[in-house]
């Protein structure tokens, strides 16, 4: 067995992994990155570039198909689930090209292909072939697709999101367990795409929204659309045509129908297991993930950190970099480990119409000091020109202060209306000076305009600047 010294071992090639790298070696450490997987990350490979090539196909199904209420009619439109499929496949491969062009060129003394386990708190084993003594270690192993028990029976017909990109051919059912981000996304482009498919969850939650205004207008505007259960319990069985499932509430059969095939998209499990954590000295929570300040990425006081996925916190590619680059910088220093600034949380749902949260979310608000501006989209002038009015924002904002907090949104193209409020969110803007920035007319984003006025409004606050607008209607 080859025995190695270097001053920070980083187990895990994905984007944590390359920031924690990139990052360390600034620091002028000597950095040694191990994977036993492919290189490529997960969102290349199959995470946000693939769900949204498919979901670019969908929608543009969905506009063909609903191009008759602006007067355009369209005859012999067809969707070929291969060719989408294939180019899928083939723009993801692009993008992952990217990445493990980018991993290739790290000289081979810097990476080490195996699985790496703790044999003490800074030392690992890589396989059967190198034994690696760091001066401090990054976890960044990020986090694999949860098949739940109830799907065991039906296993072999279970897809997980990975798979769906590896399909020659669209199936003719799916069953989608879970509505959370990637059940949405993945579940409804698949209906778009001519795949019949319902939605099967536990709870009655969509998306990550946790304002119950959101999550009813959601619900209501999403059921018009996609056939969901939510609430229920489902058992599987195999059938000949696939898979047949039974769904019921508090023990009470509601139905049962047969699907080809079964997506499960009951949330990501952090790739822990086979570290060997018990010999790394770290406490763990009930989860089994090590304990460790956000700020720093350090695990307790040791000179172990963790980053991206696997932390269990933000899984969101943006975060992952960001967490990387304090882990890797943090893990260089040792022991001068430097608290960081992290970002205004923001995450995006790419469903039609989209979910967002910007900042704070509702979940997280002190109710008794929180004042709450809203616009529908229903009626929102750019929205409906074009035939996308459907939504409901709601901005937060302290009622001590008026400055902005975080906003919870469910409307047409909020993936930049989110942006613009996470912004104004980390410069800690009031609501009288987002007042006071410009508004094009006519836009979407002058559904913000709207809600930071109901938010003046109910704050008490006088615009000091309002230009001669044309009102188009209740939401601009």
């Amino acid at each position: 067995m080859i025995e190695r010294k270097v001053d920070v071992a980083i187990i895990g090639a994905g984007t944590a992994g390359l920031g924690a790298r990139r990052e360390a070696l600034r620091a002028g450490a000597s950095v040694v990155m191990i994977e036993d997987g492919p290189y490529g990350t997960t969102c290349a490979r199959v995470g946000c570039m693939p769900s949204k090539l498919l979901i670019a196909a969908a929608d543009l199904a969905h506009d063909v198909a609903n191009a008759g209420q602006f007067g355009i009619r369209v005859s012999g439109a067809e969707i070929d689930g291969a060719a989408v499929l294939r180019r899928v496949r083939s723009e993801r491969d692009r993008f992952v090209g990217f990445v493990v062009e980018s991993v290739e060129e790290i000289p081979d003394g810097e990476k080490i292909r195996g699985r790496a386990r703790f044999v003490a708190p800074t030392v690992l084993e890589i396989d059967d072939h190198t034994r690696l003594a760091a001066g401090a270690v990054v976890i960044a192993t990020g986090s694999t697709p949860i098949v739940p028990a109830n799907l065991e029976p039906v296993r072999d017909r279970v897809l997980i999101n990975d798979d769906v990109f590896e399909l020659d051919a669209l199936p003719a059912s799916v069953a989608v367990l879970g509505t959370g981000i990637i059940g949405l996304e993945l579940g409804q482009a698949l209906a778009r795409l001519g795949v019949r498919v319902s939605f099967f969850s536990h709870t009655a939650r969509l998306g990550q929204s946790t304002d119950p205004a959101i999550a009813a207008k959601s619900a209501e505007v999403f059921a018009a659309e996609l056939d969901l259960h939510l609430g229920v319990e489902v058992s599987a069985a195999p059938v000949d045509e696939g898979c047949r499932l039974s769904w019921s509430v508090a023990g009470e059969p509601q139905g049962e129908e047969v699907f080809e095939r079964v997506l499960s998209a009951a949330g990501r499990r952090p790739n822990l297991s086979d570290l060997g954590l018990e010999r790394s000295g770290l406490v763990l929570d009930e989860r089994g993930v090590p304990l460790f300040d956000p700020r720093t990425m350090q695990c307790g006081d040791s000179p172990i950190f963790i980053a991206g996925d696997v932390s269990a916190g933000r899984p969101l590619l943006h975060e992952a970099s960001d967490e990387g680059h304090i882990a890797g910088g943090n893990a260089a220093r040792y022991p001068d480990v430097r608290a960081q600034f992290r970002r205004t949380p923001l995450s995006v749902t790419f469903t039609d119409p989209q979910i967002a949260v910007a900042g704070a979310a509702y979940r997280d608000l002190d109710l008794d000091h929180v004042v709450i501006g809203e616009v529908s989209y229903d009626d929102q002038g750019r929205a409906r020109v074009m035939g996308k009015n459907s939504g409901l924002v709601r901005i937060y904002a302290s009622a001590d202060c008026g400055v902005l907090l975080g906003a919870e949104m469910f409307g047409p193209r909020v993936e930049h209306t989110a942006h613009l409020l996470s912004w104004a969110v980390q410069s800690q803007l009031s609501v009288e000076r987002a007042l006071e920035m410009p508004f094009y007319h006519p836009v979407l984003e002058e559904g913000i305009r709207t809600a930071l006025r109901d938010l003046a409004g109910k704050l008490k606050l006088r615009e000091r600047y309002r230009p001669h607008d044309l009102e188009c209607g209740p939401g601009d």
